[in-house]
Parts: C-alpha cells; structure tokens; sequence
C-alpha cells in the first residue's frame, strides 16, 4: 500500500511539474524571439549597397523604417517580457485582490497587443523584403534578414499563447481561485463556520448572521425606567 501510495504521490508531482517547466519556457521563448529579430537586423541588415555606396542601408529595400520598427518591436517585447517575469515571481505576495485582477489584465492586454506589433512587424519586413532587388553588399545579409522575418512569424504565435493563458488565468480569476487569499468570504449573507461544542465534537449549525450586529432593545421586558 505504501508503494502504490508514493508511486502516485510520485505521478502526481510530476504532473504539477510538467504545467510549470511549460509556462517556464513561455516565459523565456519570447525574449529568445525578440532578441533574434532586433539583434539580426542590427548586427546584420545594415548593409553596404555595392563598393560605390559606403554607406549603410537598411537591408528590407532601403527603407529605414523597417528596420527602425523591426528594432523597436523586440526591444519594447524584450523589456517587457523581463517586466511581467519580475511580476509574477511577486505576484503571490500581492495581497490586494484588485491588485492581483490589474496585474492579470495588463498582462492580458500587453500580450494581445505584442501579438499585433508582431504581425505587423512580420508583413512589414516581408513585404519590404520581396521588394528588395539583391546586389552583392545585400546577399551578405540575407540571412539575417530571413531569420528576423521567421521569428517575428514565430513571435505571433507564442504571444497569442501567452495572450490567451493570461485570459485562462483571469477567467480562473473570477471564480476567487486566483485572486483570494486565504481568508473568508467578502459576501455579507455568507454563512460563518460554527464553532465547536463543549463536548469537543464540531457542531453542524452555522451563524446566519455575523457577529456583533445583534441590536438591544431600548427597554427590556419587565423593567420600567424609574421616573424622577
């Protein structure tokens, strides 16, 4: 029996284990992402046209703009992604049930927004890149190129995923499974627990009402105020 017993409890924390090391990874894929993309082009897309342009041009056909967003983007998404880490590893210490509810909606709100950003991102590189004739100065960064257009691509994905677990969360969140510590219920008609009897056994019946809002009558039967 103690066998079957530790083989389950075994069972059942590796399977608490396995949710934990996921949101792990999701937790670090994006700022991996972000860091390729805004890496790949600052390293890389800025490029030498041919030997009569010393200067430097954006790979994506010239257009400055594509890399300036393509940089922005995963340099907002890096940051961000070490801003919302920091916040859920003091989330538990919140003790403020409303606190808790901003923390889940901003997170909610910045994934689903980040989603956006990055699939603007990947059809604005793409679509410049099409138009990108290749000389000899632009096959040099080519690959670059394709690399920060793959993992903003790539960057839809895992941000959506991240958008709709910070909604599973704030779903689990109305039912006081997240946000509530442990404490009682804030209803006021909510039933208090009762209290033991003298004979060490816990009585069934329960507080109706909670305490200290029984009213005195001004006049008690059987007692007159005296009149002076």
């Amino acid at each position: 029996v103690e066998s079957r017993t530790g083989s389950r409890g075994a069972a059942a924390g590796t399977q608490s284990a396995v949710p934990a090391a996921a949101s792990g990874v999701l937790s670090f894929l994006p700022q991996i992402f972000s860091i390729v993309v805004f890496g790949s082009i600052v390293n890389e897309c800025y490029v030498n046209k041919d030997s009569q342009h010393p200067e430097l041009l954006c790979i994506f056909n010239e257009n400055e703009s594509a890399c300036s967003y393509g940089i922005a983007v995963g340099l907002i998404a890096f940051f961000g992604c070490i801003f919302f880490f920091v916040v859920d590893l003091y989330f538990q210490q919140i003790s403020s049930v409303k606190d808790r509810k901003r923390a889940v909606l901003l997170d909610l709100g910045f994934s689903g927004f980040l989603a956006f950003l990055w699939f603007v991102a990947f059809c604005f590189l793409a679509n410049q890149w099409q138009r990108t004739t290749l000389t000899r100065g632009f096959s040099q960064g080519a690959d670059a190129a394709r690399a920060a257009i793959t993992f903003s691509f790539f960057s839809i994905i895992i941000w959506v995923v991240l958008a709709l677990r910070a909604l599973q969360r704030y779903r689990l969140g109305t039912d006081m499974s997240l946000f509530a510590t442990e404490q009682f219920g804030t209803d006021p008609s909510a039933s208090y627990p009762g209290y033991p009897g003298g004979s060490g056994v816990e009585s069934s019946e329960t507080y109706q009402s909670p305490p200290f809002t029984e009213t005195l009558e001004p006049n008690p039967k059987g007692y007159q105020v005296p009149a002076y």
